[in-house]
């Protein structure tokens, strides 16, 4: 059984995950957990140590992407390893506030895909 299966989630946790080929240090933050009535538990969470082409970021690569919202289904199935504890990142707080008020209004949800497809979507999505 992984770590994933037996450990209860909480704010502050770093974890390992199935990540793409290229990011194999890559790790995941978990900044803040909350239950949604409509969705269940949502984790937001920050990966760090990716290498995302980003044709907008100085020197046209991100190295970290501050916020995204999974479901506990993610985040069981992409996290391998739980390899300490780090202060929440501040800067999940922006993306985590546009998310809530576009979740208010009826249009965002939870990503039910692994967090590394995740990853290859938002670098396919900031460089259209």
């Amino acid at each position: 059984m992984s770590d994933a299966q037996v450990q209860q989630f909480s704010e502050g946790q770093v974890w390992h995950y199935r990540t793409r080929a290229s990011e194999p240090n890559s790790t995941l933050l978990i900044n803040k957990v909350e239950v949604q009535p409509k969705l269940g538990e949502v984790f937001h969470v920050s990966v760090r140590d990716v290498r995302v082409r980003n044709k907008h970021a100085p020197g046209g690569m991100s190295t970290e992407l501050p916020h995204f919202p999974v479901s506990r289904t993610t985040l069981q199935a992409s996290v391998t390893k739980l390899v300490g504890t780090a202060p929440v990142n501040p800067e999940y707080r922006e993306g985590y506030e546009t998310w809530r008020k576009a979740f208010e209004e009826g249009n965002a949800g939870v990503f039910t895909i692994s967090v590394a497809e995740i990853v290859s979507n938002v670098e396919s999505i900031i460089n259209k």
